[in-house]
């Protein structure tokens, strides 16, 4: 890596925790201040949700060509910007529909902000750095989430909507804070990709079509979908309702739990990292779906195992600290493989398409999975155990598509720019140059 590409990665990395950061202010008590602090009822608070998510189905479709036309750098920006404006507005809601327009231009600047930085951190790594990268994003978002609601806890009062509107003034500040050391990284110029240009691709529609040609990264969107279905689709809705519900463990208990699962991720990333950087992605993906599965089982347990109060709750803690465990192998595994999949050329459309799938799996999970781990409490286990073990089946299955140097990268011996051989059907291979 060379010293420019080390700066601008470093500055990245410090304006998406600090993005988290402000994140961690809102995320857990949105709900709260729109049905109570505002007053403006559950429905309206459900709305103002769903709205959060809808947003972003609606712009990430279109992010990535954006992403790959005019660069990284400039959406990041501009997103952050957006993110901002709409943390401010919402924070000053105190209406149905000014909360939903807000909820909307927030969820679309956040959702922007994804595939950008991701594409930030492709071109400021090579194959040999990117597991590294990804990981320490990661770690520093998932740590700056952590803080963030800590010290918003701090400064909530549900009497008072002025404590709830600094939380928002906050967010925004971290938003635009992250804009701005974003406008003054400068980014490694790129190789050229000359092979993708002659052949005329991606240009409009015909990026989509060399996507969904890409085997590949089609198993890999629907791997995404199921790993973010059966795990971060069920933390505040379905899991919780069972925990409450079936387990009968306290509402309070809950933040207990979602600190033990930061806590693990935080304690156990770099540990993970250099267990599974030298083995093959996929067995890794493989072996998460195996420790969710054994984590549904322990849930299981708590909800029906008819054991003690203290019993229940320690395995509803304990399900929480193994998706922790599971989320530290997954990030140093799934997001560089969506990079070192995609064409010089189509890097932000790729990311963006991960990122359709995950936010898809966010808006479907809860709906599925709310109405039956409140009410359908075995075959809810039961479905996200067999969830988990498709986890497992469709990551080997994916391992039987990639490059030996795709699924395992430090089995190459001279790292370029250019990793990924499986590529669309209708996009020629690069050329990979040696740097």
């Amino acid at each position: 890596m060379t010293r420019e590409m080390g700066a601008a990665l470093r500055r990245i990395q410090l304006g998406s925790a600090l993005s988290a950061f402000g994140l961690g202010f809102t995320v857990p008590y949105l709900y709260v201040y729109v049905a109570q602090v505002r007053d403006l009822g559950a429905g309206t608070a459900g709305i103002v949700l769903a709205v959060f998510a809808m947003a972003a189905l609606a712009v990430l479709p279109f992010t990535g060509r954006v992403i790959d036309r005019r660069g990284p750098l400039p959406v990041l920006v501009v997103a952050s910007a957006v993110a901002s404006l709409g943390a401010v507005a919402l924070g000053l809601s105190s209406q149905v529909t000014a909360a939903v327009l807000a909820a909307a231009v927030l969820g679309a600047g956040t959702a922007v902000m994804q595939p950008a930085l991701a594409t930030m951190l492709v071109r400021c790594t090579g194959p040999a750095t990117r597991t590294r990268a990804f990981a320490m994003q990661f770690f520093l978002q998932n740590l700056g989430l952590g803080i963030g609601g800590l010290v918003g806890g701090q400064i909530v009062d549900t009497s008072s909507p002025a404590s709830f509107t600094l939380l928002f003034l906050i967010e925004a500040v971290m938003f635009l804070v992250l804009g701005a050391i974003a406008a003054t990284v400068r980014m490694p110029r790129t190789p050229a990709a000359a092979p993708e240009s002659a052949a005329g691709a991606p240009g409009g529609r015909g990026g989509l079509r060399a996507l969904l040609s890409h085997r590949a990264m089609v198993q890999l969107c629907v791997l995404g979908f199921v790993l973010f279905f059966a795990c971060y689709g069920q933390f505040e809705s379905g899991l919780a309702a069972y925990g409450t519900e079936a387990a009968g463990i306290e509402p309070s208990t809950l933040g207990v739990a979602l600190a033990a699962n930061t806590a693990v991720i935080v304690v156990a990333q770099f540990v993970v990292l250099r267990l599974v950087e030298r083995r093959r992605r996929t067995r890794v993906i493989a072996a998460v779906g195996l420790i969710w599965a054994f984590a549904w089982i322990v849930a299981g347990y708590a909800g029906l195992g008819h054991g003690s109060q203290t019993m229940a709750t320690a395995a509803m803690i304990s399900t929480y600290a193994l998706f922790g465990l599971g989320e530290a192998m997954l990030s140093p595994t799934v997001a560089p493989l969506v990079a070192d999949l995609a064409p010089e050329s189509m890097v932000g459309q790729y990311n963006s398409a991960f990122a359709l799938c995950k936010q898809l799996a966010l808006a479907v999970g809860p709906a599925v999975g709310g109405p039956m781990g409140a009410s359908l409490h075995g075959p809810y286990i039961v479905t996200f155990v067999l969830f988990s073990l498709g986890i497992t089946a469709l990551a080997l299955r994916l391992g039987r598509r990639l490059t030996p140097v795709q699924d395992q990268p430090s089995l190459a011996n001279a790292p370029s720019r250019v990793v990924a051989v499986s590529l669309p059907e209708n996009v020629p291979a690069p050329v990979a140059t040696a740097r």
